[in-house]
């Protein structure tokens, strides 16, 4: 028996066969042409082509697995638009002659080299997503893509089915998956935060990630067993780690049925008290996983990732289509918009930002967008134009000060002016909060209160910022308490202010989803718990025993 260990990004266990997902890729020459313009021509038929597959391939998942797991490919067919991909490609084909598929796939593996470089995890994940849309293109200007609503054709040949194995799997060929064929997914690399991961758990097919070389094509046909949770894989198992695995397994189901049973539910203590759990999301495509996750709401919309994902500052319109989808898809459900919060460990190049021997101190966030109004009424417009589909909501991150929030509300209120005489629909009570992550907010959140509709807790911050330790430096891990007095009686006092002004308050960070603390939480006040979506049930569930 062979023991590998990986990193479990859906769980589950599984036991089959391996078999190794065969591409019809076909390896891309640099042929030159003499013919720019027919080239070019050339290029924007496959463009075309790939779009309808797109759109074919958001009604063949939306069908599938549900309508909200379909809004990844409307997100690819934007990066068909998109001129940080388009133009490169256009450019190189009329100024270095090459043929229009190699032309793509040079600017497919740049951009997304750059995105897998990037230090935040969220980032790297879409590294494959470029591929996917890549990969697509080339496909239709070869002659190898198939039609997106065919079965993948690696899975589907397959007599039972199988643990199927590859260095990665695209967005594209995990939807198309049978779920009745294939049993697990493996990968060498991969991303915990990539769609495929996402769909892996929707459709509730176990997933390991991070392999390694280990996982070779070597290994194919070999009989296999793995636990999706705690990403251990084990080639050639022996009976008794199989008849272990096989009642983890039984324990899983009853788990996940059990689970079930709180979806759809109104989250409250026995005693009848209530208290909203809402989802964290990243992208316009993360959405799928909150409602899937069974999420309440949405309370904490990361949007600086619509800039980390630009090679330029986005534009007004490209940020409203993308908080109008989210808005639009949660179907009344109120959606937290934290405003952009670049800076520290979030990095853009174009924003041309000083290097600083402590960025998580330096200019960051809302700092960003005081001493860059513009940029910032720019996000706000795109915002409140996005409010008139659904329930949105303005969060202010990085708070220390009250003239900040003046400073920012004041900024809001000649955006909703500008609008309002431009005839432009909005809703013009969108609630505005801001996140509680520095101690001086905690310290001044009486005074704040009054200033704002809503606090939001960061305590992933807010812990960095009081126990004065680095949350990026991996050798200070022993000296993060985050279940410390200090960080415990800041929620508490933040979370009594707040309800002292007659506004709620939420958590944000990850202590939210902190099983020691929900009780703790619940005692305390807080009105709102905001975590990863798949935490929702879990937490829920707990909650009902209270």
């Amino acid at each position: 028996m062979i023991k590998l260990q990986g990193k479990g990004v859906s769980s589950g266990i599984a036991i089959g066969r391996m078999m190794f997902f065969q591409r019809t890729d076909l390896p891309i020459e640099k042929k030159m042409v003499s013919d720019t313009a027919a080239e070019i021509e050339r290029f924007k038929a496959a463009r075309t082509e790939a779009a309808h597959q797109l759109d074919a391939l958001s009604v063949h998942v939306a069908e599938k697995i549900g309508k909200d797991n379909a809004l990844l490919f409307e997100i690819h067919r934007m990066m068909l638009e998109d001129t940080d991909f388009i133009d490169p490609i256009l450019a190189a084909i009329e100024n270095d002659r090459v043929c229009a598929e190699y032309a793509v796939m040079e600017t497919g593996n740049r951009l997304a080299d750059e995105f897998a470089e990037m230090d935040d995890e969220y980032m790297k994940a879409r590294a494959i997503d470029l591929h996917d849309v890549s990969r697509r293109v080339i496909g239709i200007l070869t002659g190898t893509q198939k039609e997106s609503s065919d079965s993948t054709e690696s899975a589907g040949s397959a007599d039972t089915p199988v643990i199927l194995a590859a260095d990665d799997f695209t967005p594209s060929e995990t939807a198309q998956f049978d779920r009745g064929k294939v049993l697990a997914l493996l990968c060498q690399g991969g991303a915990a935060n990539s769609h495929t991961a996402i769909f892996a758990r929707t459709m509730g097919i176990p997933a390991i990630i991070g392999l390694g070389d280990s996982l070779s094509s070597e290994l194919d046909g070999k009989y296999t067993a793995l636990d999706g949770k705690s990403g251990v894989l084990y080639i050639e198992p022996d009976d008794k780690t199989v008849s272990e695995l096989r009642e983890k397994q039984k324990q899983l189901e009853e788990h996940k049925k059990f689970l079930e049973q709180f979806r759809g539910k109104p989250t409250a203590t026995k005693s009848g008290h209530s208290i909203k759990l809402y989802a964290n999301i990243g992208s316009v495509s993360d959405v799928e996983a909150a409602i899937a996750g069974d999420a309440e709401g949405i309370g904490l919309f990361r949007s600086e990732f619509l800039y980390l994902g630009c090679d330029n500052y986005p534009s007004e319109d490209y940020q409203y289509e993308s908080y109008r989808k989210v808005v639009q898809a949660m179907d009344g459900k109120q959606v937290v918009i934290r405003t952009l919060d670049i800076g520290a460990d979030k990095q853009a190049a174009y924003f041309n930002l000083p290097n600083e021997e402590n960025p998580a101190m330096g200019m960051r966030a809302i700092r960003i967008c005081l001493t860059r109004p513009e940029l910032f009424k720019t996000q706000l417009k795109a915002i409140y134009r996005a409010s008139a589909h659904g329930n949105a909501a303005i969060m202010f991150p990085m708070i220390t000060s009250i003239w900040e929030v003046q400073e920012a509300k004041k900024i809001a209120a000649a955006v909703r002016a500008e609008l309002a005489e431009q005839k432009i629909p909005f809703n013009e009570n969108v609630p505005i909060g801001i996140m509680i992550e520095t101690p001086a907010a905690a310290i001044i959140s009486d005074l704040l209160a009054p200033e704002v509709d809503f606090f939001s807790i960061g305590t992933n911050d807010l812990t960095q910022y009081t126990l004065a330790v680095d949350r990026q430096n991996q050798s200070l891990d022993k000296f993060v308490d985050t279940h410390h007095e200090a960080i415990l009686r800041s929620i508490r006092l933040v979370t009594e202010n707040a309800h002292k002004s007659g506004i709620w308050c939420g958590i944000c960070g990850s202590l939210g989803a902190d099983p020691e603390l929900t009780k703790t939480f619940i005692e305390m006040g807080l009105d709102e718990l905001s975590v990863e979506p798949s935490s929702v049930l879990e937490l829920r569930s707990r909650i009902a025993v209270l």
